[in-house]
C-alpha cells in the first residue's frame, strides 16, 4: 500500500518536516529506500541517519532536524509500532465458517467469527465476534473464546477454558494440556488427573509452541495484557500477573505466584511455588531458588542482585586462572616454608 506522508502524519497526529511524499513502506536505516519511512531511537546509529536513503524518518525532536524529511515523536517506540500497523497485512483470506471446519451442533459462534478448514469446536464451546480460527486449531468443549482473538494455525484451545478478548495464539501454542502430576507408588508413577481450568484474560498473547498447563483442581491463570513468547512452559496452577513479560525457553513451575509487571528474560528457569513480587526484572538464564521481591533485579544461577551478579561475572571470573596460578605459587612456597620449619601438616 502507499499513503501520503500528509495522511499518515494525521493518522498519526503527529508533525512532520520537509515535503509531503508517498510513504509505501517501513525499514532500517541501513536498508530503507526512498519510498521507505525509517526510524531512530538510540543516537548510536546517528551516522546512518547521515547517509540512509529512506524518504522519512520517524525520530525525536532532538534528532529530527538532521533529517531531510522527519516524523517527529515523543514515544518513538510506541509510534512506530503505529506506523507497522498501517501497513501490516492481516493473516488470512477467509470469511465465516468454511464448510469443511467441523463445528458441533452445540456449539454457539457469532456471525462475525471465521473458521478455517480443518479446525475444530467442540460441543458447548463459545466463539466471540470477529474472532478467527485458523486451518488446523483446535477449541474444546465448553470452552469460552472472546471477540477479536486469533488462533493461529495448530493452536490448541483444550475444554472447559476461557479466554478473553483481543488475545492472540501463535502456531502451536497449547493451553490446557494436563499439568506434571504423579503419585510415587510402588508400582510406578500414578497419573494425578488434572481437573482444574486455564483463564487468559485480555489482551494476552502467547509464542509459538508455549505451553500453558491445566490447573490441578482449580485454575492456571494470564493476567491482562501478558506477553509470553515462544517456547515457554508455564505449570499449572500458576498465576501470572497484568503486563508481563516472559521471554523465550523461559519455565514456570506448579503453583508460583507471578506479580505484576514482571520481566523473566529468555530461559529463566523459576521453581514451584514461590512469589515475584510486582515490577521485578530477572536477566536470561537466571535460576531463581525462592521468593523475589518487588522490584528486584536479579541475575545469574543461583539468581543474585543483577549489580552483585555483574561484578562477579565482569570482575571475578576472568581472573580466575590468574588467581588459580597464584593459589598454586603460594601453595608451593607455604609448603617450602613448612618444610625448612620442620613444621607437620598434622
Amino acid at each position: 500500500m502507499s499513503i501520503k506522508l500528509s495522511a499518515l502524519a494525521e493518522k498519526l497526529g503527529l508533525e512532520y518536516t520537509g515535503a509531503d511524499r508517498d510513504i509505501d513502506g517501513v525499514n532500517t536505516l541501513e536498508k530503507a529506500g526512498p519510498g521507505d519511512l525509517s526510524f531512530l531511537v538510540n543516537p548510536k546509529y546517528l551516522q546512518q541517519l547521515e547517509t540512509t536513503n529512506a524518504g522519512c524518518v520517524l525520530t525525536s525532536g532532538s534528532y529530527a532536524h538532521k533529517a531531510q524529511c522527519a516524523l517527529v515523536s515523543e514515544n518513538v517506540y510506541m509510534d512506530l509500532a503505529r506506523v507497522v500497523n498501517v501497513f501490516a497485512r492481516p493473516q488470512g483470506c477467509l470469511t465465516g465458517t468454511h464448510e469443511l471446519a467441523f463445528v458441533h451442533p452445540d456449539a454457539e459462534v457469532a456471525d462475525s467469527a471465521t473458521i478455517y478448514p480443518f479446525a475444530f469446536v467442540g460441543a458447548g464451546a463459545k466463539i466471540g465476534e470477529e474472532t478467527v480460527i485458523f486451518a488446523g486449531a483446535y477449541v474444546g468443549e465448553e470452552t469460552v473464546i472472546g471477540d477479536r482473538c486469533i488462533l493461529y494455525p495448530n493452536s490448541v484451545v483444550m475444554g472447559g477454558l476461557s479466554l478473553g478478548n483481543n488475545v492472540i495464539l501463535q502456531p502451536g501454542a497449547v493451553l490446557g494440556g494436563d499439568g506434571y502430576g504423579y503419585a510415587q507408588t510402588p508400582l510406578g508413577h500414578m497419573k494425578i488427573p488434572q481437573i482444574g481450568t486455564v483463564r487468559v484474560e485480555d489482551d494476552v498473547e502467547i509464542g509459538s509452541n508455549s505451553a500453558i498447563d491445566r490447573a490441578a483442581l482449580d485454575t492456571t491463570h494470564v493476567g491482562r495484557g501478558t506477553k509470553i513468547d515462544n517456547l515457554v512452559q508455564i505449570g499449572h496452577n500458576v498465576e501470572i500477573g497484568e503486563h508481563c513479560l516472559i521471554i523465550g525457553q523461559t519455565g514456570i513451575g506448579g503453583s508460583t505466584v507471578v506479580g505484576n509487571g514482571v520481566v523473566l528474560a529468555g530461559q529463566t528457569g523459576v521453581p514451584d511455588n514461590v512469589r515475584i513480587g510486582d515490577g521485578a526484572m530477572v536477566a536470561a538464564q537466571s535460576g531463581i531458588l525462592g521468593n523475589v521481591e518487588p522490584g528486584s533485579r536479579l541475575a545469574g544461577s543461583p539468581a543474585m542482585p543483577a549489580k552483585t551478579f555483574l561484578k562477579a561475572a565482569g570482575v571475578c571470573l576472568p581472573k580466575l586462572p590468574e588467581f588459580y596460578k597464584r593459589v598454586k605459587k603460594l601453595e608451593k612456597e607455604l609448603a617450602a616454608l613448612k618444610a625448612a620449619s620442620g613444621v607437620s601438616d598434622e
